[in-house]
């Protein structure tokens, strides 16, 4: 059974790789609805992964200097990411319009270091950690934990705002 399922991973990894790239992509351009639910599972999985990276630079301390700096930068650019992003009231729903730029160019990161581990490590680069790799999740979770947590703060006050004034049109770029 572990032999079929290892057989078949160079097959399955890169596609799971491509879905969760392409889904990225989707949520990085144009208004995007707001999904509570959706949000919500999003933030503890990635409170999970967060918690997971933290054991894992516990246990490996040569790691540590690199997931910090990334957990700090995911800090700054989730902060920057949110004064940019353009929350409003659309038909009666709530939508969000991300930075394109910071979106994409995260993405980029994202790929290059995908593409870079794969071309000259293959596969097998998954299972021994790199500071590098290491650090860029870092720099991506710690990034989507804050902007994730600060678009769930502006929404709940988008709503309040709703709820105050029932027939005007709610816009608001920053709270």
């Amino acid at each position: 059974m572990a032999s079929a399922f290892a057989s078949t991973a160079p097959y399955w990894v890169p596609a799971l790789s491509a879905l969760m790239v392409y889904r990225r992509i989707r949520r990085t351009f144009g208004v995007q609805p707001w999904r509570p639910v959706r949000s919500g599972i999003r933030l503890g999985i990635l409170a999970l992964v967060a918690c997971m990276l933290t054991v894992l630079a516990a246990v490996q301390p040569q790691l540590a200097p690199a997931m910090a700096v990334g957990a700090v930068l995911g800090v700054g650019i989730g902060l920057l990411a949110l004064k940019h992003t353009h929350v409003a009231l659309r038909d009666g729903r709530r939508v969000y319009t991300p930075n394109p730029w910071i979106g994409g160019a995260l993405t980029v990161l994202l790929l290059g270091r995908l593409a870079w581990r794969w071309t000259h490590d293959g596969i097998a680069a998954a299972q021994t950690p790199s500071a590098l790799t290491l650090g860029m999740a870092a720099v991506l979770i710690v990034y989507s934990l804050v902007y994730l947590i600060g678009l769930m703060r502006q929404m709940r006050k988008l709503a309040s705002a709703q709820a105050s004034q029932p027939q005007a049109t709610v816009d608001q770029t920053r709270f």
